[in-house]
């Protein structure tokens, strides 16, 4: 095997192929990415029989083949290269890679050993790239990290009515965005997709074109795939019922505030400064306008006031900062609007529901966050 190719994009490309890698692989060839060479092009691929992602780019084949070598290594090297132009050659049991003045040898691991990278097949339809991306960003930041509850950690996908519906929680806030769809043969199905797959292809798939999703497989073992121009990535999907998270959103709420956004961002950034870590901050709305107020017991307090729409009744919440400012920042407009909701206490106040406050309200995005209950 021998080929050329412009050191961009074979760094961007082993990259992206090693980025999904675990970072202890059950299995050392697990920990491999795939060269593989055909034509005029050059495909990277990896995969540990959970996650694969593959990127097939422009390249000047002057042999063909398919080779397997370190991904981390291989990736180290391709983001220190100089800027010239890529040479890799398959000698035996070696692979050496040259770019202007720099020449790196790599020893090859066993291709047999390897496993053999799923089919793309089955039901499928199409999403806008840009679309999907931003809705992955909102709702990723409300999936949980705590591996003790698996179906937790992923993203819900819903497909149903020319609409996908992208849901996670982390039992303290839900977050949901739904988004137009092109696929009816996957209406009424659900996926639940870990959260770092479907992370990186949020990030990695960029904002141009559309993005095929598929799903496959056998009930016990079934996965998802994305496919965006030159890049897949698939999945094994999370077994397990998701909570019915769409049933805690309110359909109707009269009772709410619309703040300036970014102002009650930096607001919050500010008074936040003296709270130990995990404490609460306390939100007074009355007489349209909202009082921040943060405590660390007798060494140091902090308020400010902020001017604010209300309609409905003076309200007390206390909310996790970092939490609020998530939800804040996935919201994607000038203002917005924080609705307040009732529990069975009726001197205790129940989830607040945060939303985009606009005439043209495009994002369909929401998010549900839980307060540390006050009394009023």
């Amino acid at each position: 095997m021998k080929f050329q190719v412009n050191r961009d994009a074979f760094s961007e490309a082993v990259s992206f192929a090693v980025r999904l890698l675990a970072q202890r692989p059950t299995l050392p060839i697990l920990s491999g990415v795939l060269i593989s060479t055909s034509g005029s092009s050059l495909t990277l691929s990896s995969f540990d029989y959970e996650v694969s992602a593959r990127n097939t780019i422009d390249a000047a084949v002057d042999v063909e083949g398919r080779v397997l070598v370190s991904g981390r290594m291989l990736s180290d090297i391709a983001s220190k290269l100089p800027e010239e132009t890529v040479t890799v050659t398959l000698d035996g049991n070696k692979v050496t890679v040259h770019s202007g003045a720099s020449k790196f040898v790599l020893q090859t691991m066993p291709l047999e050993e390897y496993p053999k990278l799923p089919e793309i097949e089955g039901s499928r339809g199409l999403v806008k790239t840009e679309e999907f991306s931003d809705a992955i960003s909102q709702v990723t930041i409300a999936a949980s990290r705590d591996d003790v509850t698996p179906v937790i950690t992923g993203v819900q996908l819903d497909f149903a009515n020319n609409k996908l519906s992208l849901i996670a929680t982390d039992r303290y806030r839900a977050a949901v965005r739904e988004i137009d769809w092109d696929g009816e043969n996957l209406d009424g199905a659900t996926a639940l997709v870990p959260f770092r797959t479907i992370q990186e292809v949020g990030k990695s798939f960029g904002s141009i074109g559309t993005v095929e999703v598929v799903i496959a497989g056998e009930e016990d073992r079934r996965y998802i795939a994305f496919v965006s121009d030159n890049k897949a990535v698939t999945s094994r999907l999370i077994s397990g019922n998701f909570p019915p998270v769409k049933r805690l959103f309110p359909e109707d709420t009269d009772h709410y505030a619309v703040v300036n956004t970014q102002d009650l961002i930096a607001a919050t950034r500010r008074v936040q400064t003296v709270l130990e870590r995990d404490a609460a901050l306390k939100f007074t709305f009355e007489n349209n306008s909202v009082e921040l107020d943060a405590s660390s017991g007798e060494l140091a307090q902090a308020s400010e006031i902020l001017d604010v729409q209300l309609v409905g009744e003076n309200t007390v919440v206390s909310l996790k900062p970092q939490f609020l400012l998530d939800g804040l920042g996935a919201v994607h407009a000038e203002f917005t609007k924080i609705a307040f909701t009732k529990t069975e206490n009726p001197n205790k106040s129940g989830p607040v529901l945060i939303t985009a406050q606009s005439s043209n309200d495009v994002t369909n995005y929401r998010y549900l966050l839980q307060p540390k209950m006050l009394l009023r």
